[in-house]
């Protein structure tokens, strides 16, 4: 479900929303995403509408509030991996 850039941007970048690592690998980083049901979209404007779906208050925030919200991930190719801890 979650390609290699997927699991390596998490590995990278995984103590932005936890105080310490939760994966070592890319398996483990596999299914710790899997287990949290991690979403990856394909836009900006898709990270938008999956908080808004999701019922967050984004009164006031712009596009780059939403997209610097500590769980979402920029894999770095115009994708977004979102992560619900």
């Amino acid at each position: 479900m979650y390609d290699d850039d997927v699991l390596q941007c998490f590995l990278d970048n995984q103590e932005q929303l936890f105080p310490e690592r939760v994966a070592e690998t890319l398996e483990e980083a596999e299914d710790f995403l899997e287990e949290c049901m991690a979403v990856v979209v394909d836009s900006a404007h898709e990270v938008w509408e999956y908080f808004d779906e999701q019922g967050v208050d984004m009164e006031g925030a712009d596009e780059d509030e939403i997209l610097s919200a500590d769980e979402v991930f920029d894999i770095g190719d115009g994708r977004y991996l979102i992560v619900e801890a």
